[in-house]
């Protein structure tokens, strides 16, 4: 995509402290981190959300993501940390280009992932796990 910023990473027309990539797969360190360390892993081909991504290309990505949080515990020693991705603008995704976050987490760093949970009502998730069932293609 011509105005994708991930796409020009990429294919190095933009630059990125790039610490991996392969054919299918490239990880750099996000500019803006919640803390220090933070990690995107993007597909190098542009998909806009998860399920759009070919199952070859996501084995790529999950074991290079595992890979890489590792490498983060080892190097960083963080007490924790988060993986995740924001798929639509109402999730979170400010950059549309798939993309995983692996996030080193420290004690009281302030970063809160889940601010309000919700509570099932009586017989909803039996309910809303019969829709998604019905909808399972594997």
């Amino acid at each position: 995509m011509i105005d994708c910023i991930f796409c020009k990473i990429a294919s190095k027309e933009a630059p990125a402290e790039v610490l991996f990539e392969n054919d299918k797969v490239m990880v750099f360190l996000d500019i803006n981190p919640i803390n220090y360390g933070h990690t995107l892993v993007i597909p190098k081909d542009h998909y806009k959300e998860f399920h759009e991504i070919p199952d070859e290309v996501n084995q790529d990505l999950i074991v290079v993501t595992s890979k890489i949080t590792k490498a983060i515990l080892d190097s960083l020693k963080p007490h924790g940390y988060n993986i995740f991705t924001n798929n639509g603008r109402s999730a979170g995704q400010a950059i549309m280009h798939c993309h995983f976050h692996i996030v080193p987490r420290y004690l009281n760093d302030g970063f809160k992932f889940r601010p309000y949970p919700k509570s099932y009502k009586k017989d909803e998730l039996k309910q809303y796990g019969n829709l998604i069932r019905e909808k399972i293609r594997i």
